[in-house]
């Protein structure tokens, strides 16, 4: 079930942006069969849990006799490989680019990295803030005076590593279905990242000077595109960028006889800083479900800033089905919508290594190979 139904994924379970590519994939209906470490060697509880649903595990202890030989029997049938190891790691343990197209021509070998497998960092430690901060992305996302901060995971992790390599793995797939040729994907955070910014840049006046910190979008002297405090605490987010839309937000602020916020003056940024000044004292005057109710749903480009608990309740979010709670998790649902092949129901996340013997069942392997292989120590623990 799902618009993916019918095709095989192999995940070398590792680090997050991975194990999220392959839930996105599992949510959209393809059989992702997780091999992850022995409980033993996984130093702590299972992590990533929400991004096991909708995948069959099966454990694999690869130092084990036995462990190698059965890793490359799921490559056999598989369209696709995932594995976000440190460069040289899959190629060492037998089970590299190299080993595994010779074995399987048509597999998309999807590599997930922060550096990409080249270049002088390629080896290094880091995580998403680090990639981010050097494709510019964390610059450009901070307000000028404060300190650079994304929010942790998303800008580089997720979206400048494992949308890109999902994008990757489906045009190898249709590749591979046309001619059937196989490749590596070499997804680097640092990249996609990077690559994320075209659209913004894109956007900037010629005269714009990356290199000053208050031309930036985003910024905070913009009155009509910021963050602003309520009387409760709360907040509430702004980005009335073009005309018709500032027009309509001052006017719905009560502002349209102030010659100050007339439109005419949008774009004048030695009135950002005073005009905001006065935007953060009017929204202190009201709490954010008082301004909820006067701007939400109007073409003011208003938004409330709400926790994940907070937007699960939302009525737009509750109409579209975008938050649920599986065993007593909240989680959002699969995105995006298919109208001919809905994607599967969201199911719990499967105990580690629970469909090791139904794997090695479909794979041939008979009851004394299945014994045999958990004796080595190859199915973790025996």
């Amino acid at each position: 079930m799902g618009v993916l139904s019918g095709v095989k994924i192999v995940e070398m379970v590792g680090m997050g942006p991975g194990p999220f590519c392959g839930m996105l994939l599992a949510d959209l209906g393809a059989d992702v069969i997780a091999v992850e470490r022995p409980a033993e060697d996984a130093g702590g509880p299972r992590p990533w849990s929400i991004c096991s649903r909708g995948k069959r595990s099966i454990v694999l202890d690869m130092k084990k006799p036995g462990a190698v030989d059965t890793f490359l029997d799921l490559i056999d049938g598989a369209d696709v490989l995932i594995e976000g190891n440190r460069p040289g790691v899959m190629e060492r343990l037998g089970i590299g680019p190299d080993v595994c197209l010779a074995r399987r021509p048509s597999l998309v070998y999807g590599r997930m990295t922060g550096w990409g497998q080249y270049g002088p960092l390629s080896k290094a430690a880091a995580h998403d803030a680090n990639y981010i901060a050097l494709s510019g992305a964390l610059w450009i996302a901070t307000q000028p005076g404060q300190p650079p901060e994304a929010p942790p995971t998303i800008l580089g992790d997720i979206a400048g590593g494992a949308l890109y390599l999902t994008v990757g793995i489906l045009a190898g797939i249709l590749r591979a279905r046309k001619d059937g040729t196989g490749q590596v994907i070499d997804a680097a955070m640092v990249d996609g990242s990077a690559h994320l910014l075209n659209l913004l840049v894109s956007f900037l006046p010629i005269e714009y000077d990356l290199s000053i910190a208050n031309t930036r979008p985003g910024a905070l002297g913009r009155h009509f595109d910021r963050t602003y405090v309520c009387s409760d605490g709360e907040w509430i987010v702004l980005q009335a960028m073009e005309p018709q839309f500032y027009t309509e937000l001052i006017r719905r602020l009560g502002l349209d006889h102030d010659g100050r916020f007339a439109e005419n003056q949008r774009q004048n940024p030695s009135v950002w800083g005073p005009l905001g000044e006065e935007l953060a004292a009017l929204f202190k005057t009201k709490t954010r479900a008082e301004w909820n109710e006067l701007l939400e749903g109007t073409d003011t480009c208003f938004a409330p800033v709400l926790s994940m608990p907070e937007a699960a309740v939302h009525p737009h979010m509750v109409a579209r089905d975008v938050y649920r709670t599986v065993d007593g998790v909240l989680q959002a649902t699969a995105a995006p919508r298919f109208s001919a092949t809905p994607s599967p129901e969201l199911t719990s996340v499967p105990a580690l290594g629970a469909h090791t013997t139904d794997i090695l069942s479909e794979l041939g392997h008979n009851d004394d190979r299945i014994e045999s292989l958990r004796r080595s120590g190859a199915l973790g623990s025996p």
